[in-house]
């Protein structure tokens, strides 16, 4: 077998959880074979790059073994090789006001300056 379905290669190995979801990526334009935006039907070779966001992730996968039925995980794995980037590291973020504990409420002059440090500070994720 030298190509597949784009969609029922996605997944087989199990970057998306159902065919549907797969070719819906595709017909939202998610996902690209060799740079170039890829159709449900688009044949997939070995030695294509797939670059797919599919679940809000984008995977960055290069073809090496052509399969159109779903098997185990290991076995879906050895069909591409992950070229995706690890994601940037999460960065220690700063603490902006600390009180020590069991000194009571903070005072009315305490609690502007951490409302004002609370405008300040950028939203949380």
């Amino acid at each position: 077998m030298e190509s597949t379905r784009l969609d029922r290669w996605l997944w087989s190995v199990r970057l998306a959880k159902t065919r549907s979801d797969a070719a819906a990526a595709c017909r939202g334009g998610h996902v690209r074979v060799n740079d170039r935006p890829a159709k449900p039907a688009t044949a997939v070779h070995p030695g294509d790059e797939v670059r797919a966001r599919v679940y809000e992730q984008t995977r960055i996968v290069e073809v090496t073994k052509v399969i159109q039925k779903r098997v185990g995980a290991p076995e879906a794995q050895a069909c591409y090789l992950d070229r995706t980037p690890p994601p940037p590291p999460k960065e220690a973020r700063p603490v902006f006001a600390v009180r020590e504990r069991g000194t009571g409420r903070p005072t009315k002059r305490e609690r502007r300056m951490l409302d004002q440090l609370g405008a300040l500070r950028p939203p949380r994720p």
